[in-house]
C-alpha cells in the first residue's frame, strides 16, 4: 500500500514538472494535481491497453511510435476529465506526455518504486 502511495506522489511530482516545463500545461491547484495525477494513471492502467490492442496495425507500421499518440492523447483526455488541469492542445499534450514518462520513470528508478 505504501509503494502504491509512494509512486501516486512521485508521478505528482513529475505531473507538476512537467507544467512548470511546458508552457500549455495548467493546473490549479494541489488538488487537481493529485486528481489529475491519479485520473491519468486510471486512464493508463485501463483504457491506454485496450486503445494499444485496437490500434495495433497502425502501431506496428510505425514501429510503435504510434504509442507516443496514444501516450499524448491519454494526457489530453485526463485534462477533459479533470476541472482544474488544462491542456492548450494536441501538441502541448504530446511534449507533456513525453516529459512525464521520462520524469515519472527517472523518479522511479531512483525511489525503486517497483516491485523485484
Amino acid at each position: 500500500m505504501t509503494r502504491l502511495i509512494l509512486t501516486w506522489v512521485l508521478n505528482a511530482f513529475a505531473l507538476f514538472f512537467v507544467m512548470k516545463l511546458v508552457p500549455g500545461i495548467q493546473i490549479d491547484n494541489f488538488r487537481d494535481l493529485l486528481i489529475g495525477t491519479l485520473v491519468l494513471g486510471l486512464l493508463n492502467a485501463f483504457l491506454r491497453p485496450i486503445i494499444i490492442l485496437l490500434t495495433l496495425p497502425v502501431n506496428m507500421l510505425t514501429l510503435g511510435l504510434f504509442t507516443l499518440v496514444i501516450n499524448g492523447l491519454m494526457f489530453y483526455l485526463a485534462a477533459h476529465l479533470v476541472a482544474g488541469f488544462r491542456v492548450s492542445g494536441f501538441g502541448a499534450a504530446f511534449i507533456a506526455a513525453l516529459l512525464f514518462s521520462i520524469i515519472s520513470f527517472v523518479l522511479n528508478m531512483i525511489f525503486r518504486t517497483k516491485s523485484a
